[in-house]
This record gives C-alpha cells, sequence and structure tokens, in this order.
C-alpha cells in the first residue's frame, strides 16, 4: 500500500519512524507493504512512486529543516499538486492543526478524496470545523476516512466506541483530553503553586506550547469534544457550540478546599446526544477520572457494557503514530476484503 505523508514536522517523522520499527512486523502479520511515495512539507516535497528510502528522508530532514533537499528525489512542488499527481492508495494528513478554519489541512483531505485517496489523519482542526463535509465528500468517493489519532493520541476512543462497542448505546463520554493542563492543575495541586509559576514551568520542559491559549482556555479539548458528539453521537456541531471555560481562574487555595471534601479540579470534557462541554469539575480523588500529570482519561457510559475507562498518553510522536499504524491497517484489510 502506497501511502503520501503531508506534514514532516514531529508527528510526521514519528510516522515513519514507527512504519521503519514495524515494516517486517506489519508484513508478517497483515501482509502489509507500507511504501512511503511522498513527503510533504512546507519546503515542497520528496517523491518516489517505488517508496522513498526512510532512513535517508529522516536524516535529511534533521539535517536541513527541508524534505525538498532529498537527493534527486527532492523538489519544490506544491502539496495539491503532489495528492492530486502521485500514485498512492492513501494520504496521511499530519500538517499543524488550525482549529479556527481547518486551512489548509481541510483542503489536502478533499483533494486526496476527489483523487480517489482514502485518508488517515491526527489533525484535529479540519474534523471540528468541517466534520460533515469530510465524511460526505469520503462517503461519495467510496474511501476510507479515519482519525484515531485526532483525539488522544495513542488512547483508543473512537475505534472503541465505534468498533469495540458495537452494539452498545454509548450515552456519556467524559473524561481529560488534554495533558498541558493536567500536569499544570496536578503541579499545583501536589505543590501548592500558582497557575502562572506552572505554566512556566511547563513551557520551559516544553510541555506547554509558547503561546498556550489553546490549552488552557479548553480550545483543544474543546476541538477534541466536538469530534466526539459528531463521529459517535451523529451530532453536526462544532466548536462554538461548545459550553467553554479554562483553566486560568483556577487557585491553589480552590484546590487545597476540593482536598478537604475528598475531591481534585479536572478540566473535563463532556458529551452527550444533547450536552457538549469542556469546564473544570470537581472529581473525587478515587474516581479513574483522577489522572496525574500529562496523563488522559475517557470515561464512556454505555448500556451493555456499563462504564468502560481508558488511560493513555494523550500526545507524543510515536505514540501518535500507534493510532495512525492502527488506521492504516484497518484501511488495508477494508481494501483487502
Amino acid at each position: 500500500m502506497k501511502i503520501i505523508l503531508v506534514g514532516f514536522g514531529i508527528i510526521g517523522k514519528g510516522v515513519l519512524k514507527a512504519i521503519n520499527l514495524k515494516s517486517e512486523h506489519l508484513k508478517k502479520k497483515y501482509g502489509l507493504d507500507l511504501k512511503v511515495a511522498a513527503i510533504c512539507d512546507r519546503s515542497g516535497a520528496a517523491i518516489d512512486e517505488e517508496g522513498l528510502d526512510l532512513e535517508l528522508a529522516l536524516k535529511v530532514k534533521e539535517e536541513t529543516r527541508k524534505i525538498s533537499n532529498y537527493p534527486e528525489k527532492g523538489c519544490k512542488m506544491d502539496i495539491l499538486e503532489v495528492i492530486g499527481s502521485v500514485n498512492a492508495d492513501v494520504v496521511v494528513e499530519v500538517s499543524p492543526t488550525n482549529i479556527e478554519t481547518g486551512e489548509p489541512a481541510k483542503s489536502y483531505m478533499l483533494k486526496a478524496f476527489e483523487t480517489k485517496k482514502h485518508v488517515v489523519s491526527a489533525n484535529k482542526g479540519p474534523l471540528a470545523v468541517s466534520f460533515k463535509e469530510l465524511v460526505t465528500a469520503a462517503e461519495k468517493n467510496k474511501l476510507c476516512f479515519r482519525y484515531e489519532a485526532s483525539v488522544g493520541g495513542a488512547m483508543p476512543i473512537i475505534n472503541l466506541a465505534k468498533e469495540t462497542l458495537a452494539g452498545n448505546d454509548v450515552k456519556l463520554i467524559k473524561g481529560i483530553l488534554n495533558g498541558t493542563t493536567n500536569y499544570i492543575l496536578t503541579k499545583m495541586e501536589k505543590e501548592q503553586l500558582d497557575f502562572d509559576t506552572v505554566l512556566k514551568e511547563a513551557q520551559e520542559l516544553g510541555i506547554a506550547e509558547t503561546n498556550p491559549h489553546q490549552d488552557i482556555s479548553g480550545l483543544d479539548t474543546a476541538a477534541k469534544i466536538v469530534i466526539l458528539a459528531n463521529s459517535i453521537f451523529g451530532r453536526d456541531v462544532t466548536i462554538k457550540d461548545v459550553n467553554l471555560e479554562g483553566i486560568t481562574r483556577i487557585t491553589p487555595e480552590a484546590l487545597v478546599m476540593a482536598n478537604k471534601s475528598g475531591h481534585t479540579i479536572k478540566l473535563i470534557g463532556e458529551v452527550t446526544d444533547k450536552k457538549l462541554e469542556v469546564c473544570p469539575k470537581l472529581v473525587p480523588v478515587d474516581s479513574p477520572l483522577n489522572v496525574m500529570g500529562c496523563l488522559n482519561v475517557a470515561m464512556f457510559d454505555t448500556d451493555l457494557a456499563n462504564d468502560i475507562v481508558v488511560v493513555g498518553t494523550g500526545a507524543g510522536d510515536i505514540e501518535t503514530a500507534s493510532a495512525i499504524l492502527s488506521d492504516l491497517i484497518n484501511i488495508h484489510q477494508t481494501i483487502k476484503n
């Protein structure tokens, strides 16, 4: 199966490392021979429909920061032109997220569907603002559209609900879907430090972005909640529909007060067929939702299986790549059958 990789930052490099690491395992266990026919970044692309040398691509990116410098196969071709002209089965879209317009990733996905290519994405931006349009385009062209990595990184949420829990009525999903805010609240609680001090430390450690607005305002969690609402509950909503409050008003004193009543405070995202909410909530200290540090957690309330809880790392290059690989395997098996 040939893929075009769009986006060659931290996640894109993680995808190549995971494919390189697991190539023999994928062939032996699933009969899946993955070849990367093109890699795109802002500089252009490297293209070889017989399969690029992945170690060389990683080396070129590391040393020059530009995939267009790939020897002999590098070029300045526009990403939409690469998607439209290169012979491949799947576009793996992992370019930077834009949760206001979803662009340019949305256009990359629509171009992939238009040229009869399946899409795997870790990009929550276009899914949060144009979910219905993208799903309709995939269905119209009878193509697979998978996006497990867009919510919770390596933690299985979407495929768990749609496949493993098929037959169940999922009544509610709630949880912590942003590791940065969970790290900040955990640190504030344990060391009784104020918000600004912990945020600064998190930025120095690389846990929080230089501009942390999307995380601490709850927007990042809201985008993920919207994806769950549309994909699992069949709703047609956007971030504007989310009742939203971030963590900037939480104080060490509030956490101490919560602890005295046997609770802690977490930024919880919650979705049902009617509710769409992200805000700080009191959580009992013995609740499965009380996970520490950068961990994510999601709790499903279902009619047959009762409560199901998944905990895992919500970000990271290899962790996110593992979810992308599972989507690629699923597409391979769908095509084969």
